[in-house]
């Protein structure tokens, strides 16, 4: 049985990664592929525990940065062996919106922590589940912050711990998935997701149909 092929998903808030996602994987599964679609923190009933801790401050304690990488690297972790691994080792397909390169731009680039050794901590966190291809969505701060503000507007939904940050903390975000693209121009694949959806979503799909001719 072939491997199945593993596609993530990154970019700044509201860049439209559950969108796009949700087309691909539509798509995918109209091709004939079998999909599992996943989540970064999240994704397991212990990641989703972690979700909760790193994004809704559901321990109610202040959160040192050091606890912040451990914990999504952990939540990773319990991810990789428990679906997504198996997954494609059964010839599944994956999406999973975020995935490590989230780590190194969030706590790396945009809390300032060293680049390198997140590296490190996510190469140990994901051993040999490596993405054939991520999809960096790319969208300037301005944008984020009014998508942002809109979806706040229009669902009343509260706003998490990362989506709070000052508009610095976003530029540095934006800036260091910029230095994670020219550092892995083969994996990660970058789109400008301030165009027409569907304009967007066909952008894509190029780069995933390169997959498809891999697997036949």
């Amino acid at each position: 049985m072939k491997r199945g092929r593993f596609i993530t998903f990154e970019g700044p808030e509201g860049s439209g990664k559950s969108t796009q996602s949700s087309r691909v994987i539509e798509r995918l599964e109209g091709e004939g592929h079998t999909v599992t679609r996943s989540r970064e923190p999240g994704g397991t009933r212990t990641g989703e525990m972690i979700r909760d801790v790193l994004q809704h401050n559901a321990s109610q304690e202040a959160i040192c940065p050091e606890t912040e990488v451990l914990l999504f690297a952990a939540s990773r972790a319990q991810l990789v062996r428990n679906v997504i691994l198996p997954a494609l080792e059964d010839g599944t397909w994956v999406v999973c919106d975020r995935f490590m390169d989230s780590t190194t731009a969030y706590q790396g680039y945009g809390r300032g922590f060293d680049v390198e050794k997140m590296i490190e901590i996510n190469s140990f966190a994901v051993g040999e589940a490596i993405p054939d291809v991520t999809i960096l969505l790319d969208v300037d701060v301005d944008t984020s912050l009014e998508r942002m503000d809109a979806r706040f507007t229009s669902t009343h939904q509260e706003l998490d711990r990362f989506e709070r940050e000052a508009r610095d903390f976003h530029e540095k975000v934006r800036a260091g998935y910029h230095a994670l693209a020219e550092r892995w121009p083969n994996r990660i694949r970058l789109v400008d997701s301030t165009a027409d959806e569907n304009v967007v979503a066909a952008e894509i799909w190029r780069h995933i149909a390169s997959l498809l001719g891999e697997t036949g």
